[in-house]
C-alpha cells in the first residue's frame, strides 16, 4: 500500500527500527496497552474576567504541561477498538497582560490547578495485519479539576476557587509501528474539547470573580505498547 510505503520510508529517515515484514496482527479480543510521554498544550479562549470591582479584561492563558499517560484498548473487531485512556496535567492559569485590578495591579498567574481527563474513544484501525497500524478515534471525554488554588495578586486569606467540570467530545489520530511480536512504538495526536467556569469567592479585593474557558488541549504523545 501507498501509504505504507511512504511511512516506512518517514520512519526509516528518523532512525526508528522497521521490520521488514509484518510480526503483529490485531485480533478480536486482543488488549493493547500503550504508556506514553505527552505534551497537553492548551488552544485557550476566554470571556472577560468579571470581579466585584467590575470588566477586569479579556480573560486569561492556560500554560502546557508534559507528563505520562496510560492508556487501553480493547479489539472488538481486528479494525475496531475501544481505548480509554488516563492521566492528569497541572496547569497555572493567568490574566492576560490587559487585565488589572481597579488600582492598577497586573494581575498576573490567578489560579493553579490539576486536570483528570479521562476519556473514552472508538478507534478505527487501518491495517490491522500490518506492522505500521494508523488509526483514527473519536470520543468523549470528562474532565474533573482538583486541588485549584488562588495564587498570586488574589491569594488572600480565605480565597477560594472552584473549576466547573466539564463533558465534551475528543478526537485522535495515530500510528502503531512494531519493533518486535508483541511490542510497538506509538505516536498519537488528540484534541479534547475542554471548557469550564471559574468561581472565586473570598477574595476581598475584589468580593467575586468569575469568568468562562476554553481550554481545548491538543495532545502531543510518544510512547511504547504491548498487546496482550
Amino acid at each position: 500500500m501507498k501509504f505504507n510505503k511512504r511511512a516506512a520510508a518517514l520512519l526509516t529517515a528518523l532512525g526508528l527500527p522497521l521490520l521488514a515484514s509484518p510480526v503483529m496482527a490485531y485480533e478480536a479480543g486482543d488488549w493493547i496497552v500503550r504508556g506514553r510521554i505527552i505534551n497537553v498544550n492548551p488552544y485557550d479562549d476566554s470571556g472577560n474576567l468579571y470581579t466585584g470591582a467590575g470588566n477586569l479584561g479579556p480573560g486569561v492563558t492556560v500554560d502546557d504541561d508534559t507528563v505520562p499517560e496510560l492508556d487501553i484498548t480493547y479489539m472488538l473487531t481486528p479494525h475496531w477498538g475501544l481505548e480509554l485512556i488516563l492521566g492528569y496535567s497541572e496547569h497555572d492559569v493567568s490574566a492576560k497582560s490587559p487585565a488589572k485590578y481597579a488600582a492598577g495591579v497586573n494581575l498576573g498567574q490567578v489560579i493553579e490547578t490539576k486536570v483528570l481527563p479521562p476519556t473514552l474513544t472508538l478507534q478505527y484501525h487501518f491495517s490491522p495485519n500490518s506492522n505500521i497500524r494508523p488509526y483514527v478515534g473519536a470520543g468523549v471525554n470528562y474532565t474533573y479539576f482538583f486541588d485549584e488554588q488562588v495564587t498570586g495578586f488574589l491569594d488572600q486569606p480565605g480565597a477560594q476557587i472552584e473549576l466547573a467540570s466539564s463533558w465534551g467530545l475528543a478526537a485522535q489520530v495515530g500510528v502503531d509501528v512494531d519493533i518486535s511480536e508483541d511490542w510497538f512504538v506509538n505516536f498519537d495526536v488528540k484534541y479534547l474539547d475542554i471548557d469550564t467556569k471559574a468561581r472565586f469567592k473570598g477574595v476581598s479585593a475584589v468580593s467575586t470573580a468569575n469568568i468562562n474557558t476554553d481550554i481545548d488541549p491538543f495532545v502531543y504523545g510518544i510512547g511504547i505498547g504491548r498487546r496482550f
